[in-house]
């Protein structure tokens, strides 16, 4: 089968060993009968659909170097001697690259001249009209790749299907490697740091990741000190040291040696919060560099830390001045002198727990409570322990002397009320109703008040303290000898405080009983925590107990018991602990237990 190369001219491309037949065209109609033929290509034209259509924003014959359209033609060989020849036309919608030989006018659509694009068509050209759709025929060559999709007749527009390659998976695929840093540090955030340390085993990169300090900003090793050598755990924190602001190294040994403490002194320069409670072995020098370091410290944990002393005070006091909470409690190295200093170079110094901290007595102590009256920041003062603490002390602390100005109506002290909402003076023996009687009218927003172990304070200082104090919320009176009924029945149940009283401690209070603890469970009404151990009370408190229980629980209806249901778990609302009380017997007991298995449903 020949072939041959589409060429400019319509002769070029005919063999010269054929012999054509003369294409005579045919004879030109006239009046009716071309007006009928017209009509009859109008209704049997069925690209006149594509009218409507938008027109293509490309216009495929704006080239400045032709005007026209070019027909190229493909050989078709006869299949039969001396026979007509036929021709099939390709007419495509690309520009010649030189102009047609004849010339002539655009040509017209029904709105005006235009050049519609021009679609690739083929037609049997026999007898000199152009008739019915090509059969197929051996001498005609189709090109795949040339032929684009026709939609919808002549003047439609052109859609050109790409060809879709198939993809190929990448072989040097790594998902974890691909990730951008800040998403892989995202993921490793949500393990645990035990977790982390596991996880750097897995290659270089998980090593350099699981110790990047953004991850550790906050290390908690009193969670997984007991699980990590000590050179691992001097390492983390090395690696991590200016991100760390959080430092808790609560009951780790392993720092106590010299070295190790050094490394971590040296690496966290940020701290915010530190916590060295139990490092009992831990220098001075290096403890005072590291408090000297990091002047942004704001919660400071020192419990039971033996080389705390004044000197390590001082130096907080020049070196901290954002410091909020101080914990000093059982440094026996220190005294209040320590504490004097503190308080005056921290004025944002609101927690401070100073239990066991001797020096509260004489001239010492005055100054202190001299300070602390002048601050009035402080929100929680923690003394427990403190034996030496007197009612001059404590009347300093509050009132500034010991003979405040007092208003000539009402006789109370003209001085600012407190800002203390917790003030522990549990096992300050010394302190009677002449230093407990100054917080009445001095401390309105106390929240919580431990007296445990006072065996000088009686109802007096007592009732008028509670009167004044409307969000007291937890009250500790353990061993407070000097406690009646008359206290809880006409004072503390008739309070401003009652409606909020949650957490009460009334153990070894031998001579509390069922008087004064009833009329307290019927107004008490908030009541979640309640000691009685070793007290005078019966069978009717754990009556009462019971009906306050079942009276402000607040349960919604229950459904219909179906195989299906699950029955809703009780939660407890009341703890009571009374343990060695005498007049207890088996039937109150069993009123309890009765209770808490019964369900309870509100209408």
């Amino acid at each position: 089968m020949d072939t041959f190369e589409p060429l400019d001219t319509i002769d070029s491309i005919i063999p010269s060993q054929v012999e054509m037949e003369p294409i005579e065209p045919p004879p030109k109609l006239k009046g009716r009968q071309r007006f009928l033929h017209s009509l009859q290509r109008i209704s049997s034209s069925t690209s006149l659909k594509g009218l409507s259509r938008k027109r293509a924003i490309s216009n495929p014959y704006s080239s400045t170097s032709s005007r026209g359209s070019t027909i190229s033609l493909l050989n078709i060989q006869s299949s039969q001697a001396g026979s007509s020849s036929s021709f099939a036309r390709l007419v495509t919608g690309h520009q010649a690259s030189t102009p047609t030989s004849s010339g002539g006018t655009p040509p017209m659509s029904l709105n005006g001249p235009l050049h519609p694009p021009i679609k690739p068509w083929m037609a049997n050209v026999e007898d000199g009209m152009p008739g019915n759709t090509p059969t197929s025929h051996p001498g005609i060559q189709r090109f795949e790749s040339d032929i684009l999709e026709i939609d919808e007749g002549y003047f439609a527009r052109q859609v050109a299907i790409p060809a879709v390659k198939p993809r190929t998976p990448n072989p040097n695929f790594d998902f974890w490697r691909d990730l951008p840093q800040e998403l892989r540090l995202s993921v490793l955030s949500h393990l645990r740091p035990k977790e982390l340390v596991r996880a750097s085993v897995v290659s270089r990169l998980f090593y350099s990741m699981c110790f990047d300090g953004q991850l550790w900003t906050c290390f908690d090793a009193s969670e997984f000190y007991t699980a990590i050598p000590a050179e691992s755990l001097a390492k983390i924190v090395e690696a991590a040291g200016p991100f760390v602001k959080d430092l808790n190294l609560r009951g780790c040994v392993q720092v106590e040696h010299y070295n190790r403490a050094d490394v971590v002194v040296k690496s966290c320069n940020n701290l915010i919060n530190a916590t060295l409670e139990g490092c009992r072995n831990f220098q001075r020098a290096t403890l005072h560099v590291l408090l000297s370091s990091n002047q942004r410290l704001a919660h400071l944990n020192l419990t039971d830390l033996a080389a705390v002393n004044n000197g390590s005070c001082k130096i907080i006091s020049k070196s901290c001045p954002q410091l909020e909470s101080f914990n000093v409690s059982w440094c026996s190295h220190m005294d209040s002198r320590g504490l004097k200093l503190v308080i005056a170079g921290c004025p944002k110094l609101r927690d401070l727990r100073c239990g066991e901290v001797r020096g509260f007595s004489g001239a010492a102590g005055l100054e202190v409570a001299t300070a602390l009256f002048k601050t009035n920041n402080l929100e929680r003062l923690v003394l427990s322990g403190c034996s030496d603490i007197t009612d001059t002390t404590l009347q300093t602390m509050i009132h500034g002397t010991t003979d405040p100005e007092t208003d000539i109506l009402t006789n109370l002290p003209l001085t600012p009320p407190r800002k203390l909402r917790h003030l522990d003076l549990s096992r300050c023996g010394r302190i009677s109703d002449t230093g407990l009687e100054a917080l009445a009218h001095s401390v309105p927003f106390l929240q919580g008040l431990q007296l445990s172990s006072c065996a000088l304070i009686t109802d007096f200082s007592l009732s008028a303290l509670v009167a004044t104090t409307p969000y007291l919320t937890h009250l500790d009176l353990e061993e407070v000898t000097g406690l009646s009924n008359t206290f809880l029945s006409s004072h503390l149940a008739k309070s401003p405080c009652v409606g909020r009283l949650s957490h009460l401690t009334l153990s070894y209070c031998e001579s509390i009983g069922n008087e004064g603890v009833l009329p307290l469970l019927r107004n008490a009404t908030a009541l979640r925590a309640l000691d009685m151990d070793n007290t005078a009370i019966t069978d009717l408190v754990l009556a009462e107990a019971a009906l306050m229980v079942r009276t402000r629980a607040s349960r919604p209806p229950l459904p219909p018991a179906t195989s299906h249901t699950v029955s809703p778990r009780a939660v407890p609302t009341l703890h009571l602990v009374i343990f060695d009380c005498p007049h207890i017997t088996w039937t109150g007991i069993r009123e309890i237990l009765s209770r808490n298995t019964s369900m309870l449903s509100l209408p």
